[in-house]
């Protein structure tokens, strides 16, 4: 029989947050794929454990088949990232995604998650929110993600390293609006753990004259609905840039004809056909989802 591909939540800085079933599936698990075998290394010590490890990060994907030849043979593997649940941000979606494809049972063991923390403590709204990790590097991709996030009303969260966020904080008061509330989370659960709230524009001031120290998770304030983060109305004009933002980021037209118009005065139908008039020169008709 093959065997089950657990995936481990691990501590996101403080080792007293280990949930005992994660210590247990490390345990029993035959082999683990490791984010960086030096730092599962270090956690494995903690808990006395010796166990085999294989490396699956960005730049070693191609370990997947490997790894999941192992667990249809029989053997059970414990998928883990540095810190939090793997899969969030993390290649290991990849794994997953080929493994139930391949119908490997998966198994999460779930602990701490930075981004469901940060969220708890932000103090900005939690009834809706949207997770968007890491901004594209690619200026172009970057410009279209925050394009399609101006008109978002639920709270958005970003990660961040520290070496890049003077620049994400400079581009995101330049689409989202100086005024817009912030929650800056720096090293959550360490010992220089910090949580801010403020506003974009004075975070940038702040890490203009203060270097940025630790993993970031940003908790922005969404958009008010009607309002562009200029606090201008929004026309159907911006609304159609959002949704062909959307569109060039790979989410399909009627899905960002949707995403676009929510909370606009502007239906997902007018929107959808400037979409598909921009590929076909005209006489399209929205579909019947």
């Amino acid at each position: 029989m093959a065997g089950t591909l657990y995936l481990v939540a691990t501590p996101i800085g403080n080792l007293d947050d280990m949930p005992p079933r994660v210590a247990k599936t490390f345990e029993a698990a035959d082999f683990i794929a490791a984010e960086d075998t030096r730092v599962t290394l270090k956690l494995l010590n903690h808990l006395g454990l010796k166990k085999p490890m294989v490396s699956y990060y960005e730049h070693a994907l191609h370990h997947g088949d490997a790894i999941l030849a192992r667990i249809e043979a029989g053997e059970d593997c414990a998928l883990c990232s540095d810190a939090g649940m793997p899969c969030i941000s993390d290649p290991g979606a990849v794994l997953v995604k080929d493994a139930l494809d391949r119908g490997i049972r998966v198994v999460p063991v779930p602990g701490a998650s930075a981004c469901i923390t940060a969220l708890a403590v932000s103090g900005q709204d939690t009834s809706r929110f949207v997770f968007e990790g890491f901004l594209p590097v690619p200026k172009k991709e970057r410009r279209a993600r925050l394009e399609a996030l101006q008109g978002e009303q639920r709270t958005i969260l970003f990660y961040e390293a520290p070496h890049k966020l003077r620049g994400t904080l400079d581009d995101l008061a330049a689409a989202l609006g100086e005024d817009r509330s912030v929650t800056l989370c720096r090293e959550l659960t360490k010992l220089h753990e910090e949580i801010v709230k403020t506003t974009l524009g004075e975070a940038v001031a702040y890490y203009r004259a203060n270097d940025p120290r630790g993993e970031y998770v940003l908790v922005v304030a969404g958009a008010q609905p009607g309002q562009s983060a200029d606090d201008a109305p929004l026309t159907k004009e911006d609304v159609v840039a959002a949704a062909r933002a959307l569109l060039h980021s790979g989410t399909p037209p009627s899905a960002a004809a949707k995403q676009a118009a929510a909370g606009t005065p502007f239906s997902r139908g007018e929107i959808y056909k400037e979409l598909i008039a921009d590929r076909d020169g005209g006489d399209a008709r929205p579909d019947n989802e």
